[in-house]
């Protein structure tokens, strides 16, 4: 426990330094402002912002990368709320309950719960962070190349088949995403590969051109024709934002199932904030005594989803700076920022960054008591914000991407790279393959490669003895094998019944 303090000291030390805190102020009202607006996206506005990453501090680099993450999961409650649009994913599911109370005449009080529930959420996540990291990485130092290659074959292939779309495509983008990061000089041959005769791809993709092209460019052409501003004013006091003592009691027992579904789920790879809230929203559904009154503007119906997406938006963080592996594509993110600097993930970590570490966390706790004030205050703002002509929006933020990626490298190549990535990016959406595990294999690619050579040198080349004879690797594979063998039974069965299912609605 002495020990935990101190960390705790450590890290409170490193997040109040002025220039930390100035990012994590930052970090999170740009977080807050993207979840309001719907159609941006977080991933997109985390892209968008990745060449500042390399003019900062690296502590600072991810506090800010992090506040957007989280942040955003705060204010995409607001357009669900009053707009029937999650600013999120996540917040989908709060469009079922809450938009009903916005036409009930009861958004305050919505706005402030979930508000509420966010930072309940959170807490719990963080209090996760602090007390299971630690153990997590120190079984992670008994791990050799074989264990690590097994779990990051397991994350990937997990984080495409448990992901929402076809199992199919999700695996063909995580092995696109495996080659794209092959791209360029090998380490230990210094033998270029797969650069198409471009002397700009000697060094690699740019992650800041893929992630800026898949994600900010494609999220603008998909939604600069389907997103429109707020075609209504709503006035929100402060007086219309207090709850009603029995929604006060009714709150407790979601935001309790809430915060434990999503502090689970947001530990394995692949799962994210938006299965937690709508798995936390079916379990609550299932419990209550009034299941009838879900969709039509109950107070369970908000709180519960939100507090667990929250939750695993902070638990998200466990595998990622412990392991090295990261759980969704916005952790991948947050791993390239650090590979950047030079700092690579994992148990080390803890020992080598402490400071960094612990600073991480202990912003988690300043940066959610930001959130709390701005969003309860602020709400009439953000309601005004939504207002804002998305022809205005788009093409500001088209100047910035060029401009950002631009400053990088000082290079029109990665001008081109990004556009020629948006557009691929588009291609995909409109053919159904989600990008995110692409950019999940690009990070991981060159880390498996790497592992993968490790251990076939220390086995001699012996497939058996490097991944069979291991028990931790032999039975993190098979984990995969029998993922792998669920993921691709549920694609041909679904594929199976659609004909079916359009034959007896000919009928």
């Amino acid at each position: 426990m002495d020990g935990l303090l101190d960390n705790l000291l450590i890290g409170l030390t490193t997040a109040l330094a002025w220039n930390n805190l100035l990012w994590c102020i930052i970090g999170v009202s740009l977080g807050t402002l993207i979840g309001v607006i719907p159609g941006v996206g977080t991933l997109a506005t985390m892209s968008l912002l990745f060449p500042i990453t390399y003019h900062l501090d690296p502590t600072a680099a991810v506090i800010m990368l992090a506040g957007i993450w989280y942040g955003s999961t705060y204010g995409g409650s607001t357009a669900s709320i009053l707009l029937n649009l999650p600013g999120t994913p996540a917040n989908a599911v709060t469009c079922l309950d809450g938009f009903p109370m916005a036409k009930q005449g009861r958004a305050g009080v919505a706005l402030l719960m979930t508000t509420f529930a966010s930072f309940v959420g959170a807490s719990v996540g963080i209090i996760m962070l602090m007390l299971f990291s630690e153990p997590i990485a120190n079984i992670a130092f008994k791990f050799g190349p074989a264990e690590y290659f097994a779990m990051m074959v397991l994350g990937l292939v997990a984080a495409s088949v448990v992901s929402a779309g076809s199992a199919i495509k999700g695996i063909t983008m995580v092995v696109g995403g495996v080659m794209l990061g092959l791209v360029g000089t090998d380490v230990n041959s210094g033998v270029a590969r797969f650069t198409l005769g471009f002397p700009e791809l000697m060094d690699g993709v740019g992650i800041v051109a893929l992630a800026m092209g898949l994600f900010g460019i494609t999220e603008i052409i998909a939604s600069i024709n389907h997103v429109k501003a707020a075609d209504r004013k709503m006035d929100v006091s402060m007086k219309s934002m207090l709850p009603t003592r029995d929604e006060v009691k009714r709150s407790w027992g979601g935001m309790a199932r809430g915060s434990g579904i999503g502090a689970w789920l947001g530990v394995l790879p692949g799962v994210g904030p938006t299965v937690a809230a709508f798995m936390a929203y079916a379990v609550e559904k299932r419990v209550s005594k009034t299941p009838e009154r879900f969709g039509k503007g109950t107070i369970e119906g908000i709180m519960a989803p939100e507090t667990a997406n929250s939750a695993s938006d902070m638990a998200s963080f466990i595998p990622t700076l412990t392991l090295g592996i990261p759980g969704s594509v916005t952790m991948a993110l947050i791993i390239g920022a650090l590979m950047i600097h030079g700092i690579q993930p994992g148990p080390a970590m803890l020992s080598e960054q402490p400071e960094m570490f612990w600073g991480l966390i202990m912003s988690f706790w300043i940066g959610n008591v930001i959130l709390v004030i701005l969003n309860i205050p602020m709400i009439g703002l953000w309601v005004r914000v939504l207002t804002i002509p998305y022809h205005m929006l788009y093409p500001a933020i088209i100047m910035f991407v060029c401009i950002g990626v631009y400053g990088v490298n000082n290079n029109v190549f990665d001008v081109y790279a990004v556009l020629l990535f948006g557009v691929a990016g588009y291609v995909l959406r409109v053919l159904h393959f989600e990008p995110a595990p692409l950019l999940l294999g690009y990070v991981l690619g060159p880390m498996l490669e790497e592992n993968f050579r490790r251990a076939m040198l220390l086995s001699r080349g012996s497939v058996t003895d490097a991944f069979v004879g291991r028990p931790i690797s032999l039975w993190l594979l098979i984990l995969t094998a029998v993922l792998l063998a669920w993921g691709l039974w549920s694609g041909m069965r679904q594929r199976s019944t659609v004909p079916v299912v359009e034959t007896a609605k000919s009928v």
